[in-house]
């Protein structure tokens, strides 16, 4: 890989790995060395922000429960802070979709299920192809080729990648056609869709019957990208994204294998079982 292609390619991958990065460092924060503590009338931006991104963490990787009703107690004692910075860091996850409120008994972590997980796929390929379709009509052809530069350096070794880095690459990919699109809501709402999959999408890759032919379509994609074909590239995107009912079960199968102990009560384990898995 020459220089330039390996600084693009660093350089498209930054926006798609900081969350996971801002996530992994805020959380190691808060294992070093617990928050400063504040009163209950003084509310600390700094605090609240800092409670979002370390209990967003725990709900991307599945730390907390699916169902599991959120301590907000618990959590200002572990965190060192009020309960307010709390509270405003777990509304601000129910307006994202990453925790519920229920009216008289708090917040919940959001619930593993097909039809949930069908719902963000179908949102994430109306973002995408929505993006594609812009970025045809409005990039140049010097943006085009970033996104050439970006695959043609990753795309020999992406196959036998460990998951970690196929999952990054291609988020990395994605997040790029959605930037090249001039409108950066669509960028925001693909990364934050992108947190809320990120762990079923892990172990879809990880899985026996993962498709890596999907190189395959990566290329057609950006073959339609360079040729600016809006109508190819965006029926490309679609069958690239579509998840199938049955892959969404076992995806969720293998989830709940992997967020439930074996030692765990079998209720316990029964209760985050989504109901069409």
């Amino acid at each position: 890989m020459n220089k330039n292609a390996q600084t693009t390619v660093d350089t498209s991958l930054q926006q798609s790995r900081r969350d996971a990065m801002t996530e992994r460092n805020e959380l190691n924060t808060v294992d070093e060395a617990p928050l400063e503590g504040d009163s209950e009338t003084r509310r600390s931006a700094d605090s609240s922000e800092r409670a979002y991104n370390t209990i967003r963490k725990l709900l991307v990787e599945f730390k907390l429960k699916p169902e599991e009703r959120i301590n907000e107690v618990q959590l200002a004692k572990t965190f060192g802070v009020s309960r307010t910075p709390i509270r405003e860091a777990l509304n601000r996850l129910a307006s994202e979709g990453f925790v519920s409120l229920t009216p008289n008994r708090g917040f919940f972590v959001r619930s593993l299920s097909t039809e949930g997980l069908l719902d963000l796929y179908e949102l994430r390929s109306i973002i995408e192809c929505a993006a594609f379709r812009l970025m045809c009509e409005r990039a140049e052809d010097d943006q085009i080729e970033r996104l050439r530069v970006y695959w043609e350096a990753i795309v020999d070794g992406y196959r036998d990648q460990p998951a970690d880095i196929i999952l990054a690459e291609d988020e990395g990919f994605h997040l790029l056609i959605a930037e090249l699109s001039g409108n950066p809501e669509l960028v925001n709402q693909l990364a934050a869709i992108n947190a809320r999959i990120r762990f079923i999408r892990r172990i879809q890759i990880e899985h026996r019957t993962h498709d890596k032919d999907q190189v395959a379509s990566h290329s057609a994609i950006v073959d339609a990208a360079v040729r600016r074909n809006i109508e190819g590239g965006v029926e490309l995107l679609r069958q690239h994204i579509e998840l199938t009912v049955s892959a969404t079960q076992q995806a969720l199968k293998d989830a709940l294998l992997k967020v439930f102990s074996p030692n765990e009560p079998s209720e316990r384990r029964q209760r985050g079982r989504p109901r069409n898995a």
